[in-house]
């Protein structure tokens, strides 16, 4: 059996044992008084009369009581210790301690106490009369009582006090035993009220017997006396009483407000139980289907629904559904171990106190979906959304904090993994098994991998191992191989068996460059393995494809962003028949104030992989846009074509970027082809898609430039959402003498007209190549037989000059206006996508 059910059956060991004692005492002190009574001849009728009187008196005294809930326990504070003591003043000890006995069993019969409280009251009041009594007899005092009031004062306060005090000591063990509270914390509470009610009790008894010696009928003023003192002491208790409740409500709700669910609920269950004086606390969630209980201040019971609480007793619910009463969230329960009745004053404490806990449950619970979403949206940041391995960014964070703390914990490296002919697994089994193959080869990297290890995807099939706390620079090669070997055994995809060969680049962290420069260290010698057909290459200064110059180039890159040194040249897009311009390509140069004029092939890689990219490609944009809008204000109102890395196509943030440009310098969004590569891998397409979906909704035009040189350009048209094809040189230069190339220009534009696509030829330098072409259905073309790359002011010259008197036009027309052509066949893959050219008289408007 527990203590709480101990408790509620009145069988608490420590509570029988002190209430057995004070009955025995009572028990003794009442046989003690019938023999004196008996032996010392004081059955009088003057004795009976004044017994009689001290009965009512003591009764009188029992009734009128504050009643003080503690728990399921109510304590009363009477004042029959005056009853008492002005009782055995004026009458022999053992009639009073008779009388006494009687009035308290009087008083408690009517209030219909249990048997256990009736027992205690009755037996405790006549041990304090009792021990009263013997404290006079002990100072000398007779009966009946005479002499001067001033000379039995002491006798009389200390027999008062000697009650007072044994009153305490019998009723707070008794108290605390009985509401399982501790002693000490129930003789601090009310303190100095209880001091300022023996002082006035004491006044009351003093005053009772000052009337008895002068005038007994002026008695008659001591009822309404003592009613006062108690209405006052009463509302003085009741008023403190309810001002401490306030300010324990008030502190317990300050205390709710914190964010951590499970400090919310221990901060309740702990302040509840103090706040309503209940044994026990209990809150219920429903949708967590939880439970949290507690005890004098300590959690009890924490977990699911369903397990029986240890108290039985009454119970008190409230629901936790906040001030507007939209939502239910629980139930709060106040669980006492015998019948309660709350004051009006509680139950709206109750109130309140639900519905302050139910908002800060809410809170609780929001802040921990948005701590959850954080955290979600902080992982998707850092990982790759296929294989959940670390990305990029989670890469260069971690590895550029390890480089700051290198010489504390050993060596850094890094193996750059690149996977063989993963491309044609794409085309041959779909990216469906493409998807399946990268998220296995992560497994397997995850595996082999130490812990202090990172393993991360870089995109596409290009992943990266950080090594970290290597004794040696040599063992990155050893940890590298173990890696590489993890792939060797074959891949099982639904049943079939497939190899996969990567090739590694393993280099040791650089003395200077940071997390970008190990990388690309690492990307030299990946693609120096690839060359020797090694399965790993370790990094070596003197082997580094991009030699010295190379590098020292790679090293400029960010001055040459800062101060504007990359200029864009721009070559027209010429209507083949016409010979007007109907548009440009953007063509990037470097202005080297040392080296000169430097090719595109020089730097373009190196800005890649610098991690410059981003700048680079705005500057480039910026002044795209700059030189069409010029354009367009001097009346020829052309598309400007920008090639795309396949890297800015990665970047979620791309579109934005590109559509602020547009915005910025106020030009449509059809004003711009972005020109994409066709050595795009495929596996990327699925972060791809997304970015190229959002800018062709937005209204950019997209073109798919060196069309026909690899050997998935049919996969690639079917995926990407082009509007525009573009003939790769080669073609176009060896059309006249092999017959293959005219056979793919001759296709191509087919696919063009079935696609309703834009088709241009690049690299034209002839007439005879420009004649071809035309006949052949292509209607817009670029190359040396029309201009070279211009810069955008000579451009716009150009074609205010025109040719032939033609404003906009660059070429002589092929036939004169209103000709009859006869071609074979229906043309088509002309530039009906692309605006036509201004008229001559246009070119001259504002």
């Amino acid at each position: 059996m527990t203590r709480a059910q101990a408790r509620d059956n009145g069988t608490d060991r420590r509570l029988l044992l002190l209430v057995g004692l004070v009955v025995f005492a009572a028990a003794v002190a009442t046989l003690v008084s019938v023999r004196l009574i008996e032996a010392g001849g004081l059955v009088t009728e003057k004795n009976l009369t004044r017994a009689g009187t001290i009965t009512f008196l003591v009764a009188v005294a029992a009734t009128v009581n504050v009643r003080i809930r503690i728990r399921a326990t109510t304590h009363g504070v009477s004042w029959t210790d005056a009853a008492s003591v002005i009782g055995l003043a004026v009458a022999p000890v053992p009639w009073v301690v008779i009388a006494t006995g009687l009035g308290v069993a009087i008083a408690r019969l009517i209030g219909r106490l249990p048997p256990i409280k009736l027992a205690f009251g009755v037996a405790k009041e006549m041990t304090l009369a009792a021990v009263g009594g013997l404290v006079l007899v002990a100072a000398g005092w007779s009966w009946p009582w005479s002499g001067p009031i001033n000379r039995s004062l002491p006798a009389l306060v200390l027999a008062y006090l000697t009650v007072v005090v044994l009153d305490e000591v019998l009723t707070f063990p008794v108290l605390a035993f009985a509401t399982g509270t501790p002693i000490r914390k129930r003789f601090r509470e009310q303190v100095d009220l209880r001091l300022a009610s023996v002082f006035a009790r004491f006044s009351v008894v003093l005053s009772t017997l000052l009337i008895l010696r002068s005038n007994p009928t002026f008695l008659i003023v001591v009822p309404p006396l003592v009613l006062s003192l108690h209405l006052a002491y009463s509302s003085r208790l009741r008023s403190r009483a309810e001002r401490e409740a306030w300010q324990r409500l008030a502190r317990t709700t300050d205390a709710l407000n914190v964010v951590d669910l499970d400090q919310v609920l221990t901060t309740a269950v702990t302040q509840a139980t103090e706040l309503f004086s209940a044994d026990e606390v209990e809150i219920e969630l429903r949708e967590e289907e939880k439970v949290v209980r507690g005890v004098g201040g300590a959690i009890t019971y924490s977990g699911p629904t369903g397990e029986p609480s240890a108290v039985q007793g009454s119970v008190l619910t409230s629901r936790l559904e906040g001030h507007d009463q939209t939502v239910d969230i629980g139930m709060l329960r106040l669980r006492f171990a015998g019948p309660v009745e709350l004051s009006e004053r509680e139950q709206y404490t109750l109130r309140t106190f639900a519905s302050a806990l139910c908002t800060a449950v809410r809170n609780a619970q929001a802040y921990a979906e948005l701590a959850r979403i954080a955290a979600d949206h902080a992982y998707a940041a850092t990982h790759d959304a296929l294989t959940g391995l670390s990305n990029r960014r989670h890469l260069l964070d971690e590895g550029t904090a390890q480089l700051t703390t290198r010489h504390a914990d050993g060596v850094t490296a890094l193996v750059l993994i690149d996977l063989n002919h993963f491309k044609e697994v794409n085309d041959t089994l779909g990216h469906g098994a493409g998807d399946q193959v990268l998220i296995q080869v992560a497994g397997r990297l995850r595996d082999a991998a130490r812990p202090d290890d990172l393993v991360a995807r870089l995109g596409g099939d290009e992943f990266a191992v950080l090594l970290r706390g290597l004794p040696a620079p040599a063992v990155a090669a050893h940890r590298a191989e173990a890696l590489l070997a993890a792939l060797h055994d074959p891949l099982d995809l639904d049943g079939m068996r497939i190899s996969v060969e990567a090739s590694g680049g393993i280099a040791a962290a650089p003395a200077t460059g940071g997390m970008a420069e190990l990388l690309r260290r690492a990307d030299v010698a990946m693609y120096q393995a690839k060359r020797a057909g090694q399965r790993t290459a370790t990094y070596a200064p003197t082997r580094d494809t991009a030699d010295l110059n190379r590098l020292t180039l790679g090293g400029e890159l960010p001055r040459a962003v800062a101060d504007h040194e990359f200029t864009v040249n721009f070559q027209p897009i010429v209507d083949l028949g016409s010979g007007q311009v109907v548009g440009a390509e953007a063509l990037a140069r470097w202005h080297h104030p040392t080296h000169g004029l430097i090719d595109p092939l020089r730097f373009l890689e190196a800005v890649e992989r610098s991690g410059l990219l981003p700048a680079f490609a705005e500057a480039i944009l910026d002044q795209a846009l700059i030189a069409a809008g010029s354009w367009h204000d001097a009346g020829f109102d052309l598309p400007v074509s920008v090639n795309v890395s396949p890297r800015s196509l990665l970047d979620a943030r791309f579109p934005g970027a590109v559509l602020a440009r547009l915005r910025a310098h106020d030009l449509p969004p059809d004003r711009l082809v972005l020109e994409l590569t066709e050595t795009l891998t495929l596996s990327q397409l699925d972060v791809v898609d997304r970015v190229l979906s959002r800018l062709r909704d937005s209204g950019v035009r997209l073109a798919l430039d060196d069309f026909g040189t690899g050997y998935s350009s049919l996969s690639l048209l079917s995926r990407i959402p082009v509007h525009e094809l573009k003939i790769d040189r080669s073609f176009v230069t060896a059309m006249e003498t092999a017959p293959e190339a005219a056979a793919v220009i001759r296709s191509t534009l087919d696919l063009g007209r079935s696609l309703d696509l834009t088709v241009v030829a690049e690299g034209v330098e002839s007439e005879p190549q420009r004649r071809a072409l035309w006949e052949l259905g292509c209607a817009a073309g670029q190359g040396h037989l029309f201009a070279r790359p211009l810069a955008a002011g000579a451009l716009l010259a150009a074609l205010q000059r025109g040719a032939g008197g033609r404003p906009g036009a660059l070429a002589r027309p092929l036939h004169d206006a209103g000709a009859v052509i006869r071609l074979p066949g229906r043309r088509g893959g002309g530039t009906r996508n692309r605006p036509a050219p201004p008229a001559a008289t246009d070119a001259r408007q504002p």
